[in-house]
């Protein structure tokens, strides 16, 4: 121990020197590597979640990809509390004053709530792009055909956006044109926007899931990210529809004897939402991938996200390991659905994980979840464990069937 005034003043220098260093510069290499994505500055940081937490990569990782541009609806649960730790907030802003626009509405409701936002953006865009119509004799016929056919599809086009809405403001700037306020009130809305819909499986699985259901409907373009721990994490661990077979919960002392609903299904059968099933621990660039492929897919997505949790019983510091077992026994199956292969006459499935190679139990059977029925109960364990085994048996080959299967035709049109 040492007394803590001095330490303190040379630590602010330090921290004043890494602050002060430069970042990458984002235009000028693809984030499509593991390696290039991490030199990319995180707009979340220091969120006070529990050690070792499941969720925060996957909210880190979203902030380096588009964290400047980001909207985000948060769902009340774990990720509203480390999201929304006030009167501190763990995200934050880059160097240009951009980051993240973080809320939080309800649990219910937090679908519609970001739809909201999606609807909004796009009105006051579509407003925008009217008014700088209207103004094009002012603003000039070559600039505004500018703004407007540009180009947003990577990082460098933006950044070129976001220069010709500066150039745009200083056209403005002083008009007394009540339809040139309008548009400088507006600008902004002209450069690219991604909204994400956040929350865990009890929002997404149960309460909230007639709203996510009517969002994904809606064939609107907005990212889900669930960050699925399969169980009520920040309310003490009850049972969800997402909860595995044979684990024990809350409401779920001797087993769940159902099996887990399957979203990432029921999201597919529509055939115009984008879906992933992800696992970092057990496959970082397919994480990546999916990340990339559902913010660049124009209409609803689904990122469904394993997160370990210090509800599943386990020393975190191994919860690479156990998302690895997970992957492996079949129990979290990796997988995109992407309709845009559809029109390209490609089966949209792509099926990412192998053939199952590790037994349900050798997975199972390393967290107190699963292992407290074993010593309570134990032939009601096997029973259950015997099940979840078939059960994984049965999705597997289901799966297999699909991604296989030869596909003909246009992806559903969307209204």
């Amino acid at each position: 121990m040492a007394d803590q005034p001095p330490l303190r003043e040379q630590e602010n220098s330090n921290w004043a020197f890494f602050l002060g260093l430069p970042e990458a510069d984002r235009a000028a290499f693809q984030p499509n590597t593991i390696k290039n994505s991490q030199l990319l500055q995180p707009l979340f940081e220091f969120s006070g979640a529990c050690a070792g937490c499941g969720e925060t990569p996957y909210i880190k990782l979203a902030t380096q990809l588009f964290g400047d541009r980001m909207v985000i609806a948060n769902a009340t649960g774990c990720s509203s509390i480390y999201g929304g730790n006030l009167p501190t907030t763990p995200y934050t802003f880059n160097r240009d004053g951009r980051g993240p626009a973080w809320s939080n509405s309800l649990f219910e409701d937090n679908a519609e709530f970001g739809l909201g936002m999606r609807l909004t953006l796009d009105k006051q865009t579509e407003y925008a792009k009217e008014l700088l119509q209207q103004l094009a004799p002012t603003l000039g016929e070559e600039f505004v055909k500018s703004l407007l056919e540009a180009d947003q599809s990577d990082e460098a086009g933006i950044r070129a956006q976001r220069e010709r809405i500066a150039a745009l403001r200083k056209k403005l700037q002083g008009s007394a044109d009540a339809k040139a306020k309008d548009l400088l009130s507006l600008a902004d809305c002209l450069a690219r926007k991604s909204v994400w819909i956040v929350g865990g499986d009890g929002w997404a699985y149960d309460i909230g899931f007639g709203g996510l259901d009517h969002v994904l409907a809606s064939g609107r373009n907005v990212n889900v990210l669930v960050l699925d721990t399969e169980v009520y994490s920040n309310t003490g661990g009850q049972a969800s529809k997402s909860t595995p077979l044979a684990a024990v919960a809350k409401f779920a002392s001797r087993g769940k004897a159902l099996g887990k609903k399957d979203l990432a299904l029921m999201a597919m059968s529509y055939g115009y939402v984008y879906v992933a099933r992800v696992a970092f621990g057990a496959n970082d660039q397919h994480t990546l991938k999916a990340f990339l492929e559902a913010e660049a897919y124009d209409g609803p997505s689904l990122i469904l996200a394993y997160s370990h949790c210090i509800n599943q019983g386990f020393d975190l510091r191994k919860g690479l390991d156990q998302q690895r077992l997970a992957v492996q026994s079949g129990e979290w199956p990796l997988l995109r659905y992407n309709p845009a292969l559809a029109l390209e006459g490609k089966n949209p499935l792509l099926l990412d994980s192998k053939d199952p190679t590790v037994p349900l139990d050798q997975y199972a059977y390393n967290e107190t979840r699963f292992r407290m029925l074993l010593q309570s109960d134990e032939t009601r364990a096997e029973l259950l464990m015997g099940q979840a085994k078939k059960l994984n048996a049965q999705r597997w080959a289901f799966y297999q069937q699909m991604a296989a299967m030869h596909v003909e035709g246009e992806a559903p049109a969307k209204e």
